[in-house]
Parts: structure tokens; C-alpha cells; sequence
């Protein structure tokens, strides 16, 4: 109300509302923003507010913290039941007892990652938090990698039956372009991956498509080592680096 009076000149008799705050001794800015408060919520605008961790912050610190730890404790007990034993501790060196609403705020600001750690142990908190490495080669023709996708349409085989054919691709880590393909019917097998590789490392006929080289690492199912051996080219490309 010692707000509202403040306001209620200009809002009652049209005195300008700096000549009204000079006269209360407010400052004009803080003026306007009391009544830009006033006028979106009313009277209720012009209440000082309250801290949501008010109640919090009026508790001794010990409290606080002896709180906190028996919400990481394991086995964590019920809110209740850390309830009762904190008012017991805080009557007991006459503190202000807390409220079960209080105790349950305090509970729930803690970390989640601490109380995953402290709840269900390192493995589930690295799981669960922590950052799962991505390798990413340094350079192009580092590493690539070939799997193998169903594609998701039909066509006929030579028994004219509809199948769904798979697509093998050879991919540069670094640069995250495709090298080679293949498209095959049947399983994946160490030829198709094979054929699919001789194309990623030889020159391509399009002139658009530059991608090429002999890998410092492959990473497949499928090739064993001394297919990859025969299939390697001449140092045709083998210094050439990979660009798009």
C-alpha cells in the first residue's frame, strides 16, 4: 500500500508521475516500473516478492547440508522419514524446525547427477551423463568404414520374384563421403563388400566423383586381409588424398 500510495496521485488526479515519485522521494525509474506493474496485475503487482527458496535460505546452513546428504545416502529413505529426523536434529540444537515442504525442496534441487551417482553407482552415472567418445579421423583416407543397408524397395530376381536388394557403401570418416558402392541380391558376403571396396579405391570414370585412394584403415565385416592386399592398386592413388 505505501507503494500504491506512491502511484496514487497520478493514477487518481492526473499528477504527472515524476512530479508524484520526486514528492514520495522515489526515484522516477523505480516509479515506472511499479506502475507498469500495477496496471498488468493490480495491487498484486506491487507486493514485494517472495523467494521460492526462502524458506530455504532461513535454515541454518549444517541443516541444509546434513539434508542433502541423507537425500544421496543410500538406501535414500522416504521424504517423511528425512523429515522427522531432521526436525529431531534441528530441535535438539535449537534450530528452526523445517517444514516438510522445505525439506522436499531441498531434495529436489540436488543435482540429478549426483544422485544418480550416489544412488545407483559409476556405470549408470557414466551411461547415463557422461560424454561417449566419437572417434573422427584426422584426415581423408584415414579410416573408412563399409556396412551394408536393406533398401527399402523391390525389384525382381531372375526367378521373377519380388526382393528387397542391399546396398554396401564405403565411407570416408573424415570427410563423410562415399567412395564406393554396391548393390547385390542375397546376403552381405566378403565379395559384395570386396567389389564395393575396388570401387572406392580406384579412380572413378566420372569426373564429378574424384573420391579415391587406399585407406590406412578399413573397417568392415567382411574383407579379409589379403583381399584387400590383391585389390590394392599401384601408388596410383595411394598418395592421392581424398576430396570432395
Amino acid at each position: 500500500m505505501e507503494r500504491f500510495a506512491v502511484l496514487q496521485p497520478h493514477l487518481e488526479t492526473d499528477v504527472p508521475l515524476a512530479r508524484a515519485a520526486r514528492h514520495a522521494g522515489v526515484p522516477v525509474r523505480t516509479a515506472e516500473r511499479w506502475l507498469a506493474r500495477y496496471r498488468q496485475r493490480g495491487l498484486a503487482g506491487l507486493a514485494r516478492p517472495v523467494r521460492s527458496d526462502a524458506a530455504v535460505r532461513r535454515l541454518p546452513a549444517d541443516l541444509v547440508a546434513l539434508i542433502e546428504g541423507m537425500g544421496l545416502k543410500k538406501p535414500r529413505a522416504s521424504a517423511a522419514a528425512m523429515h522427522r529426523r531432521v526436525s529431531e536434529v534441528a530441535k535438539a540444537h535449537g534450530w528452526r524446525l523445517p517444514s516438510y515442504s522445505t525439506v522436499s525442496t531441498i531434495l529436489a534441487a540436488l543435482d540429478p547427477a549426483m544422485v544418480t551417482l550416489a544412488q545407483e553407482g559409476a556405470a549408470a552415472f557414466r551411461d547415463r551423463y557422461e560424454l561417449i567418445h566419437r572417434h573422427r579421423a584426422a584426415a581423408p583416407n584415414a579410416l573408412w568404414q563399409a556396412d551394408h543397408t536393406l533398401l527399402d524397395l523391390l525389384i525382381l530376381d531372375e526367378t521373377g520374384q519380388p526382393v528387397r536388394p542391399w546396398l554396401t557403401t564405403v565411407v570416408d570418416d573424415h570427410s563423410r563421403a562415399i567412395a564406393g558402392t554396391m548393390v547385390f541380391l542375397g546376403a552381405p558376403s566378403t565379395l559384395s563388400t570386396s567389389l564395393a571396396l575396388r570401387q572406392a579405391i580406384w579412380r572413378k570414370a566420372d569426373p564429378s566423383w574424384p573420391v579415391c585412394g587406399i585407406p590406412d584403415v578399413l573397417s568392415s565385416e567382411y574383407v579379409p586381409r589379403h583381399i584387400f592386399e590383391d585389390m590394392c592398386p599401384s601408388p596410383l592413388c595411394g598418395a592421392a588424398a581424398l576430396s570432395v
